[in-house]
């Protein structure tokens, strides 16, 4: 290989090195150790040097020099002194130069292999950091001096000099922090933009301080640098397209399309064409060729909405897909390879989808690599003021309008446990700001204290058997007062499936199950308890199925107890 073949090797090997986070000592060690084929039977050293110019760090590399030799691998501090001073040294032979003199052996140096030594200055923003030096022994020593070898070990000292430069600025009082296995781009990004605890602040459309927030917020962050599959869980209107843009706009694919794409507002036949296009004449009214969402994302993001809601036939179309990443339009026989990060997102539950074979059992393991479970609003109440005050100056903007909250409008909010979640939110703001008689709305505006609320029929679990109907109720009055607790959920039912639990009288036990702002874990035990620990008793309660209680105690981890 000729030596311009083998310096640029050694020029890549080194980069590769330096890119990695790791100790300094470590590295520079590393970067020596990559020297060897350039020493040629040599040594090289890399010396850092502290703010007084005194040695911090030295890596030594390379094969150890025959005894007879008189050298030692310590560089002196003169000769240190020298290559800060004049910024490169050539010294043909060690032995008849008196910068190393103190350094030899006190016995007559005749005899001795002639050694060669070359050094240059490590620099960074123009300040000498440290050194680099390596020399040959023998024969080699003619070969060594030459302009070309000081060009190459100047660039590598470059590149030494810049690492070194990034260290001290990631360490703290020249110890490197706990955190050594960050990206060092992300710490530098986060001393101009401040830290990641204040990465929701900077994504549109979220909004809250709770912890539950930033826990997603955290969790996207480090998903968002992978192209690893991400399946977004969570009710109905918890703002699952909003953090499924927020992990693209997060990840290197951020300058590429987001394509998103709603899997239950489409039959199957129409979904097919629109996730892998066709071919014209494929179909009546395939007057042309079309690209679908697959290829329309290639590079990008694609959220897959309502993933739950596919027929299973498709499921086996669309897994294919993602396995391979691989496609043919509709009609069409050429395949096409498609590089996509797949984002998807249901409210229903999968795991009993896969269980009554409604969906398929591999398809879910591709989809639900990283699951993120999205928090109801009930779940973060202290955000509610936040998201309405958002949504409020939205519809200022909007409207061109200067609407505020009363303090004690917003603690009506608050009292609310919202089941439409950040979607039922935002309809409320609206709908309150758009009727308000004055600019600042207050407690009388909103329709649940003047008994207008016809979301509370939702919560109230209207039985329509009996003849009531939305408009029925609103007239006679029948409404919810703000801050009485919704029926609980069905355990394991999808979003937006009704439970067929019923509103009674609170002392009845199946209203102790449902108190306010309680998980389905909490429910369940209450229920459970209730019960006396009898899954059928507990199903009753929950309107649910002795199978499905069975199911959700195993899902949530709950042990059962014997008396």
């Amino acid at each position: 290989m000729r030596k311009a073949e083998i310096l640029l090797s050694i020029i890549y090997e080194i980069s590769e090195v330096l890119a990695t986070p790791a100790q300094l000592e470590a590295t520079l060690a590393n970067v020596v150790n990559i020297l060897s084929p350039f020493l040629q039977g040599g040594h090289g050293a890399i010396v850092v040097l502290d703010a007084e110019g005194e040695p911090q760090i030295t890596a030594n590399g390379g094969n150890t020099h025959p005894p007879q030799s008189g050298f030692r691998r310590v560089i002196p501090q003169a000769v240190i002194d020298q290559i800060v001073a004049e910024g490169t040294l050539v010294i043909p032979d060690i032995s008849k130069s008196e910068l190393f003199q103190v350094d030899l052996h006190t016995s007559s140096s005749s005899g001795t292999i002639p050694i060669t030594f070359v050094g240059v200055a490590v620099k960074a923003e123009h300040q000498i950091v440290g050194t680099l030096s390596i020399d040959r022994v023998g024969d080699d020593a003619a070969s060594f001096c030459c302009d070309e070898d000081v060009r190459f070990l100047t660039m590598v000292a470059n590149l030494v000099g810049q690492t070194i430069r990034l260290h001290r600025i990631l360490s703290m009082d020249g110890q490197w922090p706990i955190e050594e296995q960050r990206r060092p781009e992300k710490v530098l990004d986060e001393e101009r933009t401040g830290p990641a605890r204040h990465l929701h602040a900077k994504i549109d459309g979220i909004v809250g301080e709770s912890p539950a927030v930033k826990q997603v917020l955290e969790t996207i962050e480090i998903v968002a640098r992978t192209n690893t599959t991400v399946l977004l869980r969570g009710e109905s209107g918890t703002g699952k397209e909003v953090f499924a843009q927020a992990i693209h706009k997060l990840s290197p694919r951020s300058k590429k399309p987001f394509v998103k794409l709603n899997c239950a507002a489409l039959p199957e036949s129409v979904l097919e064409s629109e996730l892998f296009g066709h071919e014209k004449g494929a179909f009546t009214g395939a007057i042309a060729q079309r690209a679908g969402r697959f290829e329309l994302a290639n590079g990008g993001t694609l959220l897959l909405d309502e993933i739950g809601e596919i027929s299973p036939s498709f499921q086996a179309k669309l897994l294919r897909v993602l396995q391979e990443g691989e496609l043919e339009r509709v009609g069409g026989t050429r395949t096409l390879k498609v590089d996509v990060r797949l984002v998807c997102a249901t409210n229903k539950d999968l795991e009993t989808a896969v269980l009554n074979g409604e969906f398929r059992a591999d398809l879910y393991y591709r989809i639900s690599v990283v699951p993120i479970i999205l928090p109801p609003l009930r779940e973060r109440p202290g955000d509610i003021p936040r998201l309405a005050k958002a949504f409020l100056d939205r519809f200022n903007r909007e409207n061109e309008r200067q609407f505020t909250f009363a303090p004690s409008a917003l603690d009506v909010l608050s009292q609310c446990d919202f089941p439409g979640n950040v979607r039922e939110l935002e309809n409320c703001v609206r709908r309150t700001a758009t009727l308000a008689r004055s600019r600042m709305i207050a407690p009388s505006d909103f329709a649940c204290k003047n008994s207008q609320c016809l979301s509370s029929l939702l919560w109230k679990g209207a039985n329509r058997s009996h003849g009531g109907n939305a408009t029925g109720e609103l007239a006679r009055g029948n409404m919810m007062p703000v801050g009485s607790p919704p029926p609980a959920r069905r355990i394991g039912a999808s979003e937006g499936t009704a439970s067929p639990a019923k509103v009674g009288d609170p002392n009845e036990p199946a209203w102790r199950a449902m108190g306010p702002r309680l998980t389905e874990r909490h429910r369940l035990i209450d229920a459970m308890e209730t019960a006396g620990w009898v899954q059928a008793k507990a199903a009753r309660i929950l309107g649910l199925t002795p199978r499905q209680v069975g199911y959700a105690l195993r899902r949530h981890g709950i042990k059962l107890r014997k008396f």
